[in-house]
């Protein structure tokens, strides 16, 4: 978890904000309190996307439909409020790790813990699939691991089956690189089964340390998945590998259903392999000691007494004047706020942990058990999106009166290799910085993969300082297949060397980054 920044608010609905989760294209995840001492993990979506009534429409659907999931193993939607003027969800919040963090730390769980996590989840996508509902991102990062069994998180794009537009509507595909169904990266129909084959995947990364489909960077990724037989290592044997194998299988038709998967890897249900106990003991210490940071977490300083549930409503603009479509979107979190070199500082104590007396930590701590959500991780698709024109052009915007331009340092034309969060190449980047206050869009970049898929994207300033942009961006024109479509928080950093140091919060995309180098001319 990180600190909250100066321009993330401090209070979303009835919860008290205490750090942040992580980013998406969606939006940002953070971990909240409630009054009466629940932890909670709310996802507020971009402030931009609450122009859209569309989007609105679809959020709204798509919360009800989260509400109506239930068992034991997904995390319960708690509160939601589709009309804020930033819309926002909440959800359980539990202090266990991903599936992915366990296997990186780890490497390949013990045949019980697989079979227990592949009955747990396939009960959990029987339930959600018996509502209408296909969740669309089953992968590591979406599975938290907790003492009393696994938990599904994030239906923030599972949808209708009849067709419904999701709210990633602005990639092509949505979902995983790796992870995502055949018919899922072709854009054919996609249902239930879809989410089998993404559980084939799942179980087969848990079991061997290593996913089926392997590559470096999200078109090879692509190519593999609908093309290329899976991977399956030697730490998946006998029946489970025989059930993977089917759940992999290109054909839908051709995959198991979920009830099926469920009752071949536990006849007597998750249940009875999750209490006869299922994690290995380092991952018990892990949920153990998360658990533990959770209840000593303090939070920072009190909510200052005029501070209300968060608010997107801005003054009204002079008589006569016609907001752009620019001023009209809503400012980011804490806008008006000045940046963190220039925010006053906290007072003396603020935001110093305090132990709480064992009353209130044995209270929280049963709460804890009843919790789940939490941060995704993910391999991904490439940024941006095509269909838009590079260069240095800047599209002015409403940058408020203590506005600084781009530090004449961060100007021209820069380039590098890109890496993925997990180590993956994933192509090369060009960006183009050109001046502009906050608000306007001072840069163009272009993503390029094995020469065959281009992305791109234009940056939206936020804050610049001498030796640091932040930056928030979006696809540049239509996204292409193998393009998230995303939105993402952004940084360039210079370094001592003259390099630009660039940063992105695009899980989709695999959190990537990049040495850039200054390219002449």
């Amino acid at each position: 978890m990180e600190p909250l920044l100066p321009e993330d608010p401090q209070v979303i609905g009835a919860y008290r904000l205490l750090g942040r989760l992580g980013a998406g294209g969606m939006g940002r995840v953070y971990l909240g309190r409630s009054a009466g001492g629940r932890t909670v993990a709310v996802k507020a979506v971009h402030p931009h996307f609450a122009l859209d009534e569309q989007f609105r429409a679809r959020f709204r659907r798509e919360v009800e439909a989260a509400r109506s999931v239930g068992g034991a193993w997904t995390a319960p939607v708690l509160d939601a409020d589709p009309d804020a003027a930033v819309p926002w969800v909440a959800t359980g919040y539990v202090a266990g790790p991903s599936l992915t963090e366990a296997v990186l730390a780890g490497g390949p769980q013990p045949g019980r813990t697989v079979r227990a996590l592949g009955a747990g989840l396939a009960e959990a996508l029987a339930a959600v699939h018996a509502l209408g509902l296909v969740h669309r991102d089953v992968k590591p990062s979406n599975v938290l691991l907790t003492l009393d069994g696994p938990r599904l998180i994030d239906f923030g794009i599972a949808r209708a089956t009849d067709g419904t537009a999701s709210l990633t509507a602005t990639g092509v595909s949505v979902g995983s690189p790796g992870y995502m169904a055949p018919e899922q990266i072709l854009g054919h129909g996609v249902t239930g089964a879809a989410d089998v084959f993404s559980l084939g995947a799942v179980l087969a990364y848990a079991a061997t340390g290593e996913p089926p489909f392997a590559g470096d960077g999200a078109a090879v990724l692509l190519y593999k998945v609908v093309h290329e037989a899976p991977v399956l290592g030697p730490g998946l044997t006998g029946e489970l590998r025989s059930l993977v194998g089917e759940c992999l299988a290109k054909d839908p038709a051709a995959r198991p259903a979920p009830e099926e998967v469920a009752r071949r890897l536990a006849p007597e249900g998750a249940g009875a392999l999750v209490g006869a106990g299922w994690l290995p003991g380092p991952v018990v210490e892990r949920v153990s000691r998360r658990a533990v940071e959770l209840l000593d977490l303090e939070g920072g300083a009190p909510t200052a007494p005029d501070a209300g549930p968060l608010r997107a409503d801005a003054a009204p603009p002079p008589a006569g004047a016609a907001p752009s479509p620019e001023d009209a979107v809503p400012p980011p979190w804490g806008a008006g706020l000045p940046p963190a070199a220039e925010a006053a500082d906290p007072s003396p104590g603020a935001g110093a942990g305090r132990r709480r007396t064992k009353a209130v930590l044995a209270a929280v701590g049963a709460l804890l058990l009843a919790a789940a959500v939490a941060v995704v991780l993910s391999l991904g698709l490439l940024p941006g999106g095509d269909g838009g024109k590079g260069g240095a052009g800047t599209t002015t915007g409403t940058g408020g009166g203590r506005a600084k331009s781009v530090p004449e340092q961060f100007l021209g034309t820069w380039t590098g290799q890109v890496v993925q969060s997990d180590g993956t190449p994933n192509g090369t980047m060009t960006a183009v910085i050109a001046d502009g206050a906050p608000g306007a869009y001072v840069v163009r970049t272009t993503y390029s993969a094995l020469n065959v898929l281009e992305c791109r994207s234009k940056g939206k300033l936020l804050t610049a300082v001498p030796t640091r942009l932040t930056l928030e961006e979006a696809t540049d024109g239509t996204p292409s297949l193998g393009c998230t479509g995303e939105t993402a928080r952004i940084t360039f950093s210079l370094a001592a060397d003259g390099k630009l140091m660039y940063t992105s919060e695009d899980t989709k995309g695999g959190s990537p980054h990049a040495t850039l180098t200054r390219r002449d001319g």
